[in-house]
């Protein structure tokens, strides 16, 4: 009878306190379930992301995630389940990464075909100096947006995400004024030419 004052109470199962939170909305239910799992779900980010920081971060935006889904989710194998959870985070960051990455290179490489497009091919160094002038006229005609970010993007080299970074645009943004920029510069400097 003594031992049993001073023993361990007993502790939830995982689907008793999963069955708690739905009912009482007790966070810190969760707060047991990600002491018990952290490792868990921590060691799944490592392998897929193999970044320390960045599976840290994760591991925190899955528990937050829990929060909401678990407020109606039939689950039978917790543990089981928040591996495939974790799991499905992970290749969802990986690909938003790849997706990011290519969107970049894909730009990138516009920039460069751009850059062929508007190329100034010249015999003689007058006729190089008035389209130099003529092409600093057209980046002063631009709206602001456009003129910033093609200055950035053509003079200056920067990637979409520096310029996104810079000027605190959305990368679409960013490849949109570029995009337009180019092409009302390009319309510019044939008019001027004519």
């Amino acid at each position: 009878m003594i031992f049993k004052i001073f023993s361990k109470p007993a502790t939830l199962s995982d689907l008793e306190l999963i069955r708690k939170y739905q009912e009482s909305g007790e966070e810190k239910c969760i707060g047991e379930l990600f002491d018990r799992y952290i490792d868990l779900v921590y060691a799944v980010c490592l392998k897929y992301l193999k970044n320390q920081e960045e599976s840290k971060d994760a591991v925190m935006q899955i528990f937050e995630k829990l929060i909401i889904q678990l407020k109606n989710q039939d689950i039978q194998n917790f543990k089981s389940w928040l591996h495939v959870v974790a799991k499905n985070h992970c290749l969802m960051q990986l690909r938003a990464k790849k997706s990011e990455k290519s969107f970049e290179s894909i730009e990138e490489t516009q920039g460069l075909v751009m850059d062929s497009s508007l190329a100034l091919h010249h015999d003689n160094e007058d006729e190089l100096e008035k389209d130099l002038v003529l092409m600093e006229k057209g980046i002063t005609a631009l709206e602001e947006n456009q003129k910033v970010c093609v200055e950035l993007f053509y003079l200056k080299q920067k990637s979409y995400k520096e310029i996104a970074g810079i000027t605190g645009f959305e990368s679409k943004k960013v490849k949109s004024y570029i995009q337009n920029g180019k092409r009302k510069l390009k319309i510019f400097m044939e008019q001027q030419r004519e």
